[in-house]
């Protein structure tokens, strides 16, 4: 599959999560160390209220964005996506909550890989502007 893709088929199959609980759209860019997804934001999200895209959604489409990477990585070796889960949080801060229709677009760089835990930098824009960034770690399930 080339990138970027828009494909939501394929990039469901990258990640675990199923509907109505996902929350990345579009593979942008890819590399060992770095990934860029998008996600419009949608009234069925169940994170979305008062037309608003919470706090929640938000965190959770960053997680999403780090399942990309993992599921992309994995499909490139011909495996299949594993399940994981967010293993800590820090440093999350929110500015601004999209609105229905809003564009996100979430980096993700990698700082550090090591026995299926995976320690990142996020950063989330809406609009060219940055609404949110922080650190997460993931843990893949065994």
């Amino acid at each position: 599959m080339k990138i970027p893709n828009t494909d939501i088929t394929f990039i469901q199959s990258l990640i675990p999560q199923r509907a109505p609980f996902i929350m990345v759209s579009s593979l942008l860019e890819y590399s060992e160390t770095h990934l860029k997804a998008g996600y419009s934001v949608n009234s069925e999200n169940i994170f979305f209220k008062e037309n608003r895209f919470l706090e929640p959604g938000i965190i959770e489409h960053m997680a999403q964005s780090v399942a990309l990477h993992t599921g992309y990585q994995y499909h490139l070796k011909k495996q299949k996506a594993p399940t994981g889960y967010i293993g800590s949080i820090n440093k999350i801060e929110i500015y601004e909550l999209p609105k229905l229709s809003d564009e996100l677009t979430t980096e993700v760089s990698i700082l550090q890989e090591f026995l299926g835990v995976t320690l990142v930098d996020i950063r989330t824009l809406c609009n060219n502007r940055c609404i949110a960034q922080g650190q997460m770690k993931t843990v893949i399930a065994k």
